[in-house]
């Protein structure tokens, strides 16, 4: 079967996803797990020394800047299920407006990263990388803050690991999964595309589900 960018975007519509075995195997086969991850939006875990963390001023961060090199970096580890039909599909996805990345920089340079599809107010999260201490924490925290200013209503991870459950991450079943994307695919929210919360206190403010005075 050929896999096209519509077809792609139907199987995230009826919520399963693809994945490769390895980097190398130019086959790719689709999942659909009995038990699904997800970060509950109004759920963030952000302790205070995250909170630290994202406001001290030694990064930047950018939304669909890299996308190719988010996904690069995502696979650039010794076993990935990202090979190159993956990477091609998501690019041909991201030049189509589904597919999204958030970047993380230390001055010019990509220091983490996460990518995903949306589909109405459901963001799919694909993977993320890190190349510094709490490169990906930043990364998913800016994410979910903009998610949230946005009216996305699931942020949806796939798989629960206990990097994510410690962030307020947990895991649902298939069919609970199913009837929360029947929703948010019906749902229009801001585009994803606005601008980025101004500053790490906006995006503190937000996952404390607290407004900034």
């Amino acid at each position: 079967m050929t896999v096209t960018p519509e077809l792609l975007l139907h199987a995230y519509r009826s919520g399963i996803f693809p994945m490769a075995e390895r980097r190398d195997d130019p086959e790719i086969f689709w999942v659909d797990p009995r038990r699904r991850g997800i970060i509950p939006l109004d759920g963030f875990h952000l302790s205070r020394s995250l909170a630290k963390r994202l406001r001290r001023a030694d990064y930047s961060v950018t939304l669909n800047c890299a996308f190719t090199e988010v996904i690069e970096g995502c696979a650039d580890r010794p076993e990935t299920w990202i090979n190159a039909e993956i990477l091609s599909l998501y690019a041909e996805l991201h030049a189509l407006g589904y597919a999204h990345s958030l970047e993380v920089w230390q001055e010019d340079r990509l220091v983490g990263g996460i990518y995903g599809v949306s589909v109405g107010s459901a963001f799919c999260g694909e993977s993320m990388f890190s190349r510094i201490t709490d490169g990906s924490k930043i990364a998913l925290s800016w994410l979910v803050a903009h998610l949230r200013s946005c009216g996305f209503t699931l942020f949806d991870t796939q798989f629960l690991t206990p990097h994510l459950a410690s962030l307020g991450g947990r895991e649902i079943t298939r069919a609970d999964y199913r009837a929360q994307l029947s929703e948010a695919i019906d749902t229009d929210p801001q585009p994803i595309t606005r601008p980025l919360p101004a500053d790490a206190n906006d995006v503190v403010h937000l996952l404390r589900g607290t407004r900034r005075v």
